[in-house]
Parts: structure tokens; sequence; C-alpha cells
């Protein structure tokens, strides 16, 4: 995986206000928007075919624009039935070839759910399947990062724990910081100074300085409830403490790209971007 030279802001899919909407279109409108990544969303299967990755490749690199892709929300690597775990793998690989292809760095994806079970045993089943799905990629020459989310209900693996625990035992995988997810997960905490430290500072001792260096960020508002999140919002109209946050990722030097996934994916994008350059210039 190539290094990446800052910390990036892009958006989650198209920016709304693309006038024409196409992928290639999209990263274009990302690089005029004055932004520097976008994620390519495959939320209900794989749209982009092989000759079109090259082409994004090519756009993307010529703006120079980073490109992450978030896979099918159709995952579960503990469902109970085989064929489903089969499924979810293949989707997952089918989602890193083609963001490979498109010259991309980082593929995101829910990695399934606890099914009232064990949370160990859960934990064991979802290493295997992303280990099987990492040497499949590795026999075909596919070289992106594996990032199974922070997720934002309890019911859902993966939590901050779990993510860097499958981080340390397989070689292409490293976590996706949903910032908001933690928030909504966690009942409200996860939404100061002190939190995002220890959560950074965990990381750091864990996985090294690497994990810092590439990190894959989700941010935007959100709405919760006890049972944790029920539906994004943007950042203004929310209570997440996003100005503080932007201090912490500058405070622990965090590479890598932030992606916006608020309702006005490019405004909050923007918005993110100009304060972080305010901090950074303080």
């Amino acid at each position: 995986m190539f290094k990446v030279d800052r910390l990036r802001f892009g958006t989650a899919g198209i920016p709304i206000s693309t006038p024409k909407r196409s992928t290639v279109d999209g990263i274009v409108h990302v690089r005029n928007l004055g932004l520097d990544a976008m994620e390519l969303e495959f939320v209900r299967g794989v749209n982009i075919k092989p000759e079109l990755a090259k082409k994004i490749k090519y756009v993307a690199r010529k703006h120079d624009i980073l490109l992450t892709a978030h896979a099918p929300y159709y995952i579960n690597l503990n469902a109970a039935e085989k064929a489903k775990v089969e499924a979810s793998k293949k989707r997952i690989i089918q989602s890193a070839e083609r963001l490979h292809d498109a010259g991309g760095w980082s593929i995101v994806f829910h990695a399934g759910y606890y099914l009232k079970q064990d949370p160990a045993k859960v934990y064991d089943r979802i290493r295997d399947g992303l280990r099987a799905i990492e040497r499949e990629l590795m026999d075909r020459g596919v070289r992106v990062w594996i990032r199974p989310e922070l997720t934002g209900k309890p019911t859902q693996f993966g939590d901050l724990k779990e993510l860097v625990k499958l981080s340390e035992e397989l070689e292409t995988v490293l976590p996706t910081i949903d910032f908001a997810h933690a928030h909504a997960r966690n009942k409200g905490k996860c939404n100061s100074l002190e939190e995002w430290r220890e959560m950074l500072s965990f990381m750091e001792d864990r996985l090294g300085r690497e994990a810092l260096d590439n990190m894959h960020i989700h941010i935007s508002g959100i709405n919760y409830t006890a049972k944790g999140e029920r539906n994004h919002l943007n950042l203004q109209e929310s209570d997440m403490n996003w100005e503080d946050l932007l201090r912490v990722l500058k405070e622990f030097r965090v590479k890598g790209v932030v992606i916006s996934e608020s309702p006005n994916i490019e405004g909050d994008a923007l918005l993110m971007k100009k304060r972080y350059e305010e901090i950074r210039a303080q």
C-alpha cells in the first residue's frame, strides 16, 4: 500500500452539487471544490466495470484525489448460513479488486452482527473470514487496506478493541474509525478531547505509528438512542464536538483520510477541511 502524505478530506460518494452525476465527474468536482479525497459507494453492489475503473484511476491521479470505497451493506461474516458468509467474502473481495483497479487505497465495510452469540466466538469467526479474504487478495496481487468499521450499534460487531485486535493479527487489516458511530454506540460518550486522546493512544500503543499514519476516518453528526445509531446529521445540527476532534487529529499528527458522511456531504467536508487548516496554522 502506498503512503498517504497528509490528512485529506473528502466525500462519501459523488458530491451532491456535481453537475453530471458520474464517478469521473464526481472526482473532478471534488478537486474543483478544493477537497482531495472521495469514497466510492459500492453499498448496493460493485457498480464499476474494470474498463471504467482504469479511467477513474487516471482521472483521480491527474487531479490528486485519494480514493477509498465502501463495500456493500449486505455483509455479515458471522451469518448462520455458510452461503451468506461466502457471499459476504465475495463482496469484500470484489470491492477490493475494483478499488485496486481504480488506484484506490482503502476498503471499508461493516463486518457482521453478534446475533446474541458469545462475542469471543464471533470475533474468531470474523477473523477467520478476514484471513481468508486477505489471503485471496494477496494471491491476486490486490494491495489495499482492508477496513472493518467501528459500528454504531452495540448489536453490531466492531468496537475499537475488537478492531485493533484484528489489526494485530492480520497484515493488511486496519480499522476504519467512525467517530460518529463511536459516539452513538457508547450512548453519547466518545465526544471529548480526553476520550479521543485515549482512543488514538490505544491505537498507537497497540499498532504503532503506522496506524495513525494511515487512518481511514468517517465523521458526521449523528442521531442516536440507547440502542445506538439512528441516522446521520449535519455537523452543525448535532451534538458532535467536531472542532475538538480535529484538534486531537492534529495533536496526534494523524495522516490518511477524513470522509464526510453527513447528509450535506461536501458542505461538511469543506467545513472540516477549512477548520482543520485554521487549527494547523495556529
